[in-house]
């Protein structure tokens, strides 16, 4: 195994010290709008550099799912649409933990980023974060020409949870010739894989832990439901998926089931690439000031992401 990123072994160890000072109570004891709020708190600290030449706009979307739309200036049109579902176990996260984030990919993907503030659990249980994350990728295609994309040219990603969502949309979609998606960014995906994978027994954090992943799980709800393999993305059928980048960090638990996703697409015949950061830990996109590895990993990404817009 690689050596942890320098910056981020300091940082991780920082906080170690702080939780021996003052002890963090188990996520169970908290209300998620605690935790929420947190997060927030802790990720905008940690990336308060994102470009400003990007031009935001805040809408709605199918009706009722509030987003945000980004424009890097000098953008034409029709440009490319990246459709985006922010990460956060389905019940952290929203569109200010990931701000940042989405202004470097739509400035350096040189495309319009469609940000999606989707229902999280445990007020709004499966399937309401995957209902909406469909209904905003249906939306997108059925308005482009209003928001100024080329249809043939959109795409779906999203991080860890959204990278679920990002997956699952697009086999919804693979069979719908009026909206063909055109390729899909997954960053540290979960794919809630069938068996549990080898990273997942073996690391317990560094950022995503075992308590974590179990509380996710715990009030998202899926497991037993009906259409949960909406969610547990492990046995769909994967042909006729669109192309396809699959990002993983060595410090994360998920690294293995990202491996193991980009595997199974290409055993279907679907385009897809795969990229390893061995030293970097989950989340590392929202935290874009703790390294310059970040930096590095992010513009490598959007970088993939104009290719495939082009």
């Amino acid at each position: 195994m690689s050596a942890l990123d320098a910056e981020f072994a300091a940082l991780l160890d920082a906080q170690a010290e702080a939780a021996k000072a003052q002890p963090l109570p188990p996520l169970d004891a908290l209300p998620p709008e605690m935790v929420r709020a947190g997060y927030r708190l802790q990720r905008q600290a940690q990336d308060q550099n994102a470009p400003k030449d990007v031009e935001t706009r805040d809408l709605t979307v199918a009706d009722t799912i509030p987003a945000r739309l980004y424009r890097p200036a000098g953008l034409g049109d029709p440009s490319g649409l990246l459709v985006y579902f922010h990460g956060g176990g389905f019940v952290i996260g929203d569109l200010e933990t990931h701000d940042g984030h989405c202004r470097r990919l739509a400035k350096d993907g040189a495309c319009r980023v469609l940000a999606i503030d989707y229902r999280l659990a445990p007020e709004h249980p499966f399937p309401a974060s995957h209902d909406d994350a469909l209904a905003a990728t249906k939306w997108a295609f059925d308005n482009a020409s209003d928001l100024g994309v080329d249809p043939r040219r959109i795409a779906v990603g999203g991080d860890s949870a959204g990278g679920n969502l990002a997956a699952s949309v697009a086999l919804d979609l693979k069979d719908d010739t009026r909206r063909k998606i055109a390729f899909q960014l997954l960053l540290y995906p979960g794919i809630w894989p069938d068996e549990e994978t080898q990273s997942r027994k073996d690391l317990d954090g560094p950022v995503l832990t075992r308590e974590a992943l179990a509380w996710f799980e715990k009030l998202l709800a899926a497991v037993g439901h009906p259409h949960a393999q909406r969610a547990m993305l492990g046995s769909r059928d994967f042909k006729g998926a669109p192309p396809a980048l699959v990002v993983t960090a060595g410090f994360d638990p998920l690294q293995d089931e990202g491996r193991d996703y980009a595997e199974a697409l290409r055993a279907a015949g679907v385009a897809a690439t795969l990229t390893h950061y061995p030293a970097l830990v989950h989340d590392f996109y929202i935290m874009h000031d703790v390294s310059p590895a970040v930096a590095k990993a992010a513009a490598e990404t959007a970088a993939a992401l104009k290719r495939a817009l082009s």
